[in-house]
């Protein structure tokens, strides 16, 4: 498993390339998908060991594609955090009871978003 590899779920552009901008010098790679089901079909082929998920998408939400993703075994060791800009507390602990390691809130700052990756 790739120690080094996030992919970046988000529908909107800038969403993506903000998390590229802080860990691309860091060594990481980061691949961007636009979509839930961009991320599962990327996921059939290729190992990472994070998975930056943003929560509200059109079609298919981040939380059905964690919910997809738990449900696999081959995912028992992906690190899934949620990328969201859902702040309330009931919410977060949805996201927890979902099955998210992390909940990062946006907009994300460089530090919190490594110390999400190490956790």
């Amino acid at each position: 498993m790739s120690k080094n590899h996030v992919i970046v779920v988000d529908d909107n552009e800038t969403n993506r390339l903000l998390p590229g901008l802080f860990l691309r010098p860091l060594g990481y790679t980061v691949t961007e998908c636009d979509s839930a089901p961009q991320a599962w079909a990327l996921l059939q082929h290729t190992v990472c060991e994070v998975l930056l998920l943003d929560i509200s998408m059109p079609t298919v939400s981040g939380m059905d594609l964690c919910a997809q993703l738990r449900a696999d075994a081959r995912f028992d060791a992906m690190k899934i955090i949620a990328y969201t800009a859902h702040a309330m507390p009931e919410e977060i602990a949805q996201l927890e009871a979902a099955g998210f390691n992390r909940i990062l809130l946006k907009p994300i700052r460089s530090n919190e978003l490594l110390q999400a990756l190490t956790a």
